[in-house]
């Protein structure tokens, strides 16, 4: 009798906000009567860190901001919990005190109140954030365009694409910088009630996937090592036009019957993650498939490769993502990464970082680590807690 493996959590309730812990034992139970098998969902302590790295560059990043916002660009010190809070202001006390690379204080002699400001080496590194905006510009219009084209009507509500407009690096006036400067791409449009942003035109040439892109770019480079042979490899990853990158944290040590099993579904075709998801059951195991694609190429969308799990259930109905998410994302842990360490549990796009380093980084993000750099952090992990201005 061919047995069929049903996932179930130990904890009796997940939450896309917040995750119980990251050791979720998952049992695979068989109908076939056998004693489950317990299986642990393992850490990854090399992205855990990357949490707890963004914290001090995110703090510098909002003082540069809340600086550059006030007149003559200098924070009076009193005004700094009006700013950020009673509780955070003294955060940001430290950070002030900490990098006088990069804040230096003035004032407090006679009737003049003290403030912060920022450096003169500072000001100078801040004056180039202008020519990484520009760069940005065509590649958020283009990922603003994907992520329509990825949704079933090409629109989305328009508060959601603010919710995530820090993962996407919009600007805060996003509306008139992007949307209304490209009429012949983008429109807001009230249905019942609602403003949604809608899609003008369709691209085919930009119904291309970050892993399609990918398994192009390793074909090329196959084929210019003359290894014409294909086969999954231990760690999981197989060559193929149909399969996802695999990268397994240290501890997870997979089978014969695993990788077998694995292999079986790194070769099944699937439909796009571009065309229509009315289009296929949903019990269809490409179907399926598809929505891990759908799941990867959001990800792949943001700057930093990852998003909190809530922010990607907000979409549930634009992509048809499935009614368990975390679910989804912990059986396919070769791929997606969740993490709670931070205010809430965060999805990582597991291939798009090298230990604590993401891989490729856009003009806003090597900017940021630039300016971080004053305060002698030669790795950083700015983070994106803030709206840019």
């Amino acid at each position: 009798m061919k047995r069929r493996s049903i996932i179930t959590l130990s904890s009796s309730t997940i939450r896309c906000q917040k995750l119980d812990s990251m050791f979720v034992s998952v049992r695979q139970i068989s109908s076939g009567g056998k004693r489950s098998k317990k299986k642990i969902y393992h850490r990854d302590h090399q992205l855990d860190k990357v949490m707890d790295l963004q914290k001090k560059p995110s703090l510098i990043l909002q003082l540069k901001c809340i600086i550059q916002s006030q007149n003559h660009q200098r924070l009076l010190l009193r005004d700094l919990e009006k700013e950020v809070g009673f509780v955070a202001k003294w955060n940001f006390m430290s950070i002030i005190e900490k990098y006088p690379s990069i804040f230096g204080v003035g004032g407090g002699c006679g009737k003049e109140l003290p403030f912060v400001t920022l450096t003169g080496k500072a000001e100078k590194i801040a004056r180039e954030e202008g020519e990484a905006r520009n760069l940005m510009e065509p590649i958020l219009v283009k990922n603003l365009r994907k992520l329509l084209m990825l949704s079933i009507d090409c629109r989305v509500p328009l508060e959601k694409v603010e919710l995530i407009g820090n993962e996407l690096g919009l600007p805060h006036d996003f509306k008139k910088s992007l949307i209304f400067k490209y009429p012949e791409y983008f429109s807001i449009k009230v249905i019942n009630g609602r403003a949604y942003l809608n899609l003008e035109n369709w691209d085919s040439l930009l119904a291309v996937t970050a892993r399609e892109e990918r398994f192009a770019r390793e074909r090329m480079l196959q084929s210019a090592g003359g290894q014409n042979k294909v086969r999954i490899t231990k760690d999981g990853n197989y060559l193929g036009p149909f399969a996802f990158k695999m990268c397994y944290a240290a501890g997870f040590r997979p089978n014969k019957s695993y990788l077998e099993e694995l292999e079986k579904g790194q070769k099944m075709e699937f439909p796009s993650p571009y065309l229509n998801a009315r289009r296929f059951e949903v019990a269809d195991p490409k179907t399926r498939k598809r929505v891990v694609a759908v799941l990867h190429e959001l990800l792949s969308l943001t700057m930093e490769k990852r998003m909190t799990s809530a922010k990607l259930d907000a979409f549930h109905s634009e992509y048809r993502l499935p009614s368990k998410l975390v679910l989804c994302l912990i059986k396919h842990h070769g791929i997606f990464y969740i993490t709670n360490k931070g205010a809430s549990s965060t999805v990582f796009l597991k291939e798009a970082y090298d230990g604590t380093n993401l891989v490729d980084k856009c003009p806003i993000l090597m900017f940021n680590d630039k300016f971080v750099a004053l305060s002698g952090r030669n790795e950083t992990s700015s983070g994106n807690v803030m709206k840019y201005t």
